[in-house]
């Protein structure tokens, strides 16, 4: 049974997809039952308070087992012995212990590398460009690649304390991203042929910069991006060179890591339209896990009136449906298609005689806002259901979302767009007017139709989870998950389900006579007009107006959740492709 290493900078507590990604693959009965040990690599900052005490937040369930700068030592005194050595030689801080990822406790290591030695390192750097080609030199100013870079070895000199030789073999270190990638080339260095690699393309940066970073998005991309790959070229033929984009370098040194993984089918394109080398190079489809959890009908509708409620307590009306966009609140995430598909269902549901909320959840701060100035905020003027611009209310880009969020409103007949600029769903989070008893799991197990029409989604977990309630899925086809799904679709004979509805972004229509390199905003609203038009006529027709309807999309969700759980991603997809 193997060791794996797992390299991300969300080794000491989750921020973000890579954290859910850890605690729902760590925690699987098929990886438990077929890899003996792990343990999670990464960078910590010990000067940074609120760092710190996310490490030690009691969720964590952390264990020391050595951390000498908090003077907290658990260990063997030889292993304690060796780890001071590596901290001596290389001037870094380390962290060895467990803690809890998913419902799983397994061993983690942490690298505090911001006062280590400079002459170590730029030894490093040099055998970095001579075995893998990276040129560190070209990017000393990028301080995001020199904080991965300069853990590294310490970080492979650590785990060679750690596991000594009394290890198993096969050892694979798992390089979750770019970020993960310098502990490969260190141990390549230090442990030359101890370690076979993999690497999980959670995304390609450069995809994404050029999808965010051009007015045409998905719709641009995505079509030059296949007939480019029909050519036989790469992005720096298409778009110039990328390699001043340190993370666009360090991607391109993963073709030569023993497995290349990705988390969803546009990945697997866009890491052969990175490089050629990933085109003579099997690039195995691991996906991710979504929840599937069974939920009953009754729990449904016990969680939608909560949703319904709080929705009449901030409108003055309990409409018929209530929808939900959980997400954070970035460019890929494409915010303004839910108000363009809301716009077009509008006229249905008034045409119907019915009404809808959509709630989005979503913030530009991670951490949100605190308790006390969510309560304030709502005692004073009503928040969530008005707002405010400056902090501790809205700020940039919210302030932009809310502005086209009060257009909607201003001359919508039958919905209301409600923008809950804060993570968490409760009372002591979102203030005074919601319910007392409202908890997260209602806005998922109550939501009618989660949105999430992504311009750039490797994969997608939030846009799946509400799935096993029977909630419509409305994703973009730029989704890693669709692919996931109709897999298991497939594999149930599901291919006509209701369930998921993936809106066409890219199908260029009339637009197909052009080269798609010169496809622009304005293209690309012509084309979301044409999607949000059909989209909302399914919608329409999609919605479950009776319990059979509403039992029958239970059914299928669950099932189709059971297909693509953490447990087929790993004792199907992911640890067969490494051959384990």
């Amino acid at each position: 049974m193997p060791t794996l290493i797992h390299a991300t900078h969300e080794a000491a507590y989750k921020v973000g997809g890579i954290g859910a990604v850890l605690d729902g693959l760590l925690s699987a009965k098929a990886y438990l039952a077929r890899v003996q040990r792990s343990i999670v690599v990464g960078p910590m900052d010990t000067r940074d308070p609120a760092e710190m005490e996310r490490l030690f937040a009691p969720r964590n369930n952390l264990f020391v087992r050595y951390f000498a700068d908090r003077g907290m030592l658990a260990c063997d005194p030889g292993l304690a012995a060796a780890l001071t050595a590596v901290e001596h030689a290389f001037g870094v801080r380390l962290c060895y212990a467990t803690r809890q990822f998913g419902g799983a406790i397994h061993e983690m290591l942490l690298v505090d590398a911001s006062e280590a030695r400079g002459d170590r390192f730029n030894s490093f750097r040099y055998f970095v460009w001579q075995r893998f080609g990276l040129d560190s030199g070209r990017y000393e100013g990028a301080s995001e690649y020199n904080h991965f870079m300069r853990m590294a070895e310490p970080a492979a000199a650590a785990l060679g304390a750690i596991l000594g030789d009394e290890a198993p073999d096969p050892r694979w270190v798992v390089c979750h991203e770019f970020m993960g990638l310098p502990l490969w080339y260190a141990l390549a260095l230090t442990a030359p042929g101890r370690y076979q690699s993999a690497y999980v393309a959670h995304e390609a940066p450069t995809a994404r910069a050029l999808v965010e970073g051009d007015g045409g998005h998905d719709t641009r991309f995505y079509n030059v991006m296949r007939r480019a790959l029909d050519q036989g070229r790469v992005m720096d033929e298409v778009f110039g060179d990328q390699n001043g984009y340190f993370k666009h370098a360090m991607v391109r040194t993963a073709a030569q890591c023993d497995v290349v993984m990705a988390v969803g089918d546009p990945v697997v394109d866009e890491l052969r339209f990175t490089d050629v080398g990933f085109r003579g190079k099997p690039i195995h489809l691991i996906y991710n896990g979504v929840p599937s959890q069974r939920i009953s009908l009754g729990d449904t509708r016990l969680s939608g009136a909560r949703l319904r409620g709080f929705a009449q307590r901030l409108i003055g009306v309990s409409p018929t449906w209530v929808f939900s966009h959980v997400t954070r609140m970035v460019p890929s995430k494409g915010l303004w298609r839910d108000l363009r598909v809301m716009e077009k269902l509008d006229g249905h549901l008034a045409w119907r005689g019915e009404s809808a909320v959509l709630f989005m959840l979503s913030s530009v701060r991670p951490q949100g806002r605190s308790a006390a100035e969510a309560w304030r905020m709502s005692q004073a003027y009503g928040w969530p259901r008005t707002h405010r611009f400056g902090w501790p209310d809205l700020v940039d880009p919210e302030d932009v979302l809310y502005r086209a969020i009060e257009r909607f409103n201003a001359t919508a007949r039958a919905s209301r767009v409600i923008l809950v600029n804060q993570f968490g769903w409760d009372r002591e989070r979102v203030g005074a007017l919601m319910p007392e008893d409202m908890r997260f799991g209602d806005l998922r197990a109550g939501s009618d139709l989660e949105f999430g029409q992504s311009i750039y989604e490797p994969f997608g977990i939030a846009q799946m989870e509400p799935l096993s309630a029977g909630s419509l899925c409305v994703v973009s086809d730029s989704c890693g998950c669709v692919g996931f799904a109709r897999h298991a679709m497939g594999e149930l004979g599901l291919v006509d389900a209701r369930n998921i509805r993936v809106v066409d972004y890219t199908s260029l229509g009339d637009l197909g006579w052009r080269d798609p390199i010169s496809i622009g905003t304005g293209e690309r609203n012509a084309v979301e007009a044409r999607a949000a038009d059909s989209a909302s006529w399914f919608i329409a027709d999609s919605l479950p107006r009776d319990a059979a309807a509403k039992q029958a999309l239970i059914d299928t969700g669950y099932a189709i959740a059971q297909r693509m759980s953490w447990d087929v991603v790993a004792g199907e997809r992911m640890l067969p492709a490494m051959g384990l």
